[in-house]
């Protein structure tokens, strides 16, 4: 008898043990394949909504496909259109880049304009050259607003690579090269395309060489487009309708700009329904350009998860706080630094700190991480947050975490590494939830735009005194075009256009956001 118990009592334990296992094994397999949907899911994100193309070799870049898995989905999404005129324009690309044939005979015009060839020689091949201005926000910014401008009047960029441009981005346009060769008939001459050239729109305007009834006939092989922040009312003709379809005709153009002029382009009458269905969200313009043309370097990548992963990852939420100091000289002011204090928890984006022993956080709470990500060309504002709240509890219990990747001190632009760690923190700051952003600063611009955020602008201060406020909450993502054309041609319609406004911080400066 007992030996028929013991027998029953372990059948009945081994059909526990299998019954277990088999449910063990089903969630197991149930988790997999809510895991391989999740996969699927983020695989069919990499491509950002159809913004991307899948034809690069993803080892080659790194980032083009991967930064979805570091990001949050973004809330805004491509048109149909304007993704179908990407795909249009690498393949007129390939026709037309560096290598072609067009591209060849497209050259052989060049600076023989007393020979009065045609236009019409360059077939459908028309280009844009970029050249690299001083500061890495304001050269992405440029070459966003110029390959916009490529979209619309179907040219090719090619963008100047004497710099170190091949060392932060990779290549945007499959089977073919943005970069403009080396060998390039104008490349001696490209550093003197400033205000002053004969051979800039403007210059040529005021000295009456040409004019926007110019003929076929005589229509120069190449102009340059001075749109510096210096630029005169002669240079911001090139903003004006009746200029613009002179300008079509010119075979090359050179761009010398430091602007994000973007918002002007919308205030041209021809461009505003080709606009329109390109970006039905207005607001979304450098968002979705700067996710199709800025995938950093394998090399800046790198840096990028390092630190992403050593100091950010693991947090529950992420602050970004993006110091520029404009004041001569720069450098660490108490007046600043009471600024972000008085910006971040004001807007309740920090919390305050309980210096008193007695006060006390009530420990039972589970506490929050909050990594607080400071990039500045100074270390003192992040190390003066890292003691505050290291020497006292929060009053929310939460946990706050204060990283700065680099402290270079003095600004180097054209200096490799300095230019990848300025990559690395703009796209650093993208990935965080919230951001604060300095006056007129095209560094967190550029982060803003990445990442989708409407940022929290700290207010340039006066007379070495904290404003009041001390930041304004932007109403767009979209970078300000600090030196807009605001009379001229475009006077009456920055007035009447509901998706133009007054940038929050920069009077003289216009930005693009949703009417509604």
């Amino acid at each position: 008898m007992k030996v028929v118990i013991t027998v029953v009592t372990c059948l009945f334990l081994l059909s526990v043990m299998q019954l277990s296992f088999f449910n063990i094994f089903n969630y197991q397999l149930l988790d997999a394949t809510t895991n391989g949907s999740k996969d699927s899911r983020k695989s069919k994100d990499k491509l950002l909504g159809g913004l991307l193309t899948a034809d690069f070799d993803e080892d080659s870049c790194l980032s083009r496909y991967e930064s979805s898995l570091y990001r949050k989905p973004s809330p805004y999404k491509p048109s149909r259109y304007l993704v179908s005129k990407l795909r249009s324009y690498e393949m007129l690309h390939k026709r037309c880049g560096p290598g072609t044939e067009a591209y060849k005979k497209a050259t052989e015009i060049l600076g023989h304009d007393d020979e009065n060839h045609s236009t019409k020689s360059v077939g459908e091949c028309r280009y844009i050259v970029w050249i690299a201005v001083y500061g890495l926000g304001n050269r992405i910014l440029t070459l966003a607003s110029l390959f916009l401008y490529a979209l619309l009047t179907d040219r090719i960029m090619l963008v100047d690579q004497r710099t170190d441009i091949s060392d932060l981005f990779c290549e945007p346009f499959p089977g073919t090269s943005w970069l403009l060769p080396l060998d390039f008939p104008l490349t001696d001459q490209l550093d003197s395309f400033n205000k002053e050239s004969p051979r800039c729109y403007g210059t040529m305007l005021k000295n009456h060489a040409i004019n926007s009834t110019t003929t076929e006939s005589i229509i120069p092989s190449y102009l340059c487009l001075y749109l510096i922040h210096d630029y005169d009312d002669y240079d911001k003709m090139f903003f004006c309708e009746s200029d613009q379809i002179l300008i079509r005709q010119v075979p090359w153009l050179v761009f010398n700009s430091n602007l994000y002029f973007i918002p002007s382009l919308w205030l041209i009458p021809s461009f505003q329904s080709e606009l329109s269905k390109l970006f039905p969200q207005k607001e979304t313009v450098f968002h979705h350009l700067a996710r199709y043309l800025f995938h950093p370097t394998n090399q800046v990548w790198g840096m990028i998860t390092r630190s992403y992963n050593g100091y950010l990852s693991r947090a529950d939420e992420r602050l970004g706080i993006q110091v520029r100091v404009f004041s001569k000289p720069a450098g660490y002011f108490q007046h600043v630094m009471d600024q972000i204090l008085a910006c971040t928890q004001r807007e309740k984006l920090l919390p305050e700190v309980f210096v008193l022993e007695t006060q006390v956080t009530n420990t039972s709470r589970s506490s929050k991480l909050k990594a607080v990500l400071v990039t500045s060309l100074y270390p003192e504002y992040s190390e003066i947050l890292r003691q505050m709240y290291w020497k006292g509890p929060s009053s929310t219990g939460e946990i706050i975490q204060i990283y700065q990747p680099s402290q270079e001190i003095y600004q180097q632009t054209d200096n490799k590494l300095h230019d990848q760690k300025a990559l690395a923190e703009i796209y650093l700051l993208s990935l965080t939830d919230y951001i604060v952003t300095s006056d007129s600063s095209t560094f967190g611009y550029v982060a803003q735009g990445l990442g989708g955020l409407k940022p929290w602008i700290l207010y340039k201060p006066k007379n070495h005194t904290a404003p009041e406020p001390p930041c304004v909450r932007a109403v767009s993502m979209e970078p300000c075009f600090l030196r807009a054309p605001l009379y001229g041609c475009q006077a009456k319609k920055v007035n009447i256009t509901p998706f133009v406004m007054y940038c929050e911080d920069r009077i003289t400066g216009l930005k693009l956001v949703d009417s509604n």
